[in-house]
């Protein structure tokens, strides 16, 4: 078992209980490395600019010179997809969705809000949620040795690395403001509107980094927390969640930038997140291993995802597979 679950566990009393932490079955299943990854959505690989082995899937662009030079080290400019980190997005509080659906209660009032209901915003009715995210180290290429001696790839073991139950900034508005001041400067109808310009490049081709402060389709990426005020439906609310959680990653110099020019010779602070890095795929409660929109950028249309992706009562919890581009100068 992962120490860190072991830990949780530890401090639970060691028993998982599946409806006693909190209301609702938690559901889920283990990821298979093998029939639940999209393995199409390792590509296009590229060296330099000239993709080497194309892809379906739009791709951010990469340095123009097929070699590259880190210090007095020259190598081959690659560019390629790697899935680095599994994500549980669920409204239910410890519920643990990758590792087959366990539920944990941790023995202490933690972690536990209202769940969903519907308020009135402007005068019509619309449904909030909040989310909890558990997020994995999941080196999957490394740990499968499929490509070995290749010093690009991310190493490592599995492992989970952060549990948002626990994270005051994640449950509380208020306190999140910490990490995102300049939220107030979007809240207001004319940014809002530009996010339709991010929603329609994101599902066309790739998001826009430059209008920073929008998820495309799913909403407005502030604030960097897991509530979701204006909640369309299970896919669009966790994916827009995921999205603001590995933003919120970035915002605290937890998660580093690894595309561009910048990142051919190692791993580079990037607090403003930028969104092109990133492909989700779902894994959970139906994986996604085909299609175009199998692996879908941030702020994509949750049109051609939403069909057949959660179940009543039996499968709405989410779990997600992180792609994330990078840019490597290769021996």
């Amino acid at each position: 078992m992962l120490a860190a679950l072991l830990l949780v566990a530890g401090l639970a009393g060691a028993a998982p209980a599946r409806a006693s932490a909190g209301p609702g079955l938690c559901t889920g299943k283990f990821v298979n490395p093998i029939t639940d990854v999209c393995w199409s959505c390792l590509f296009p690989i590229s060296i330099g600019a000239l993709r080497i082995w194309p892809g379906s899937r739009p791709d951010p662009g990469n340095p123009s010179l097929p070699v590259c030079l880190c210090g007095l080290r020259p190598g081959i400019a690659m560019g390629f997809w790697e899935p680095v980190r599994l994500a549980d997005v669920s409204m239910k509080p410890w519920c643990f969705v990758n590792l087959g659906g366990m539920k944990l209660d941790p023995g202490f009032d933690i972690g536990f809000k209202t769940i969903a209901g519907p308020s009135a915003v402007g005068g019509a009715s619309q449904y909030n949620s909040q989310w909890h995210i558990h997020w994995y180290a999941y080196p999957l290429i490394y740990w499968m040795e499929i490509v070995t001696d290749f010093l690009c790839l991310e190493s490592g073991s599995v492992d989970i690395l952060y549990i948002t139950e626990i994270d005051p900034l994640w449950q509380d508005s208020e306190l999140t403001a910490i990490l995102n001041p300049e939220a107030v400067l979007f809240a207001n109808p004319l940014a809002l509107a530009a996010c339709a310009a991010d929603c329609i490049a994101a599902t066309a081709h790739l998001p826009s980094d430059k209008l920073f402060w929008c998820a495309g389709c799913q909403g407005s990426m502030y604030p960097l927390n897991g509530n979701v005020s204006a909640t369309i439906g299970h896919v669009q609310a966790s994916r827009l969640a995921l999205a603001r959680f590995a933003y919120k990653l970035h915002r605290e110099l937890v998660a580093w930038g690894t595309m561009g020019s910048k990142g051919l010779c190692g791993k580079y602070l990037m607090p403003l997140m930028r969104k092109q890095q990133y492909r989700f795929q779902a894994t959970n409660p139906n994986p996604q291993t085909s299609g175009r929109y199998a692996c879908a950028p941030i702020g994509a249309s949750t049109t051609f995802l939403s069909a057949g992706q959660i179940y009543p009562a039996i499968g709405e919890d989410m779990g997600y597979l992180v792609w994330r581009k990078r840019n490597c100068c290769a021996l």
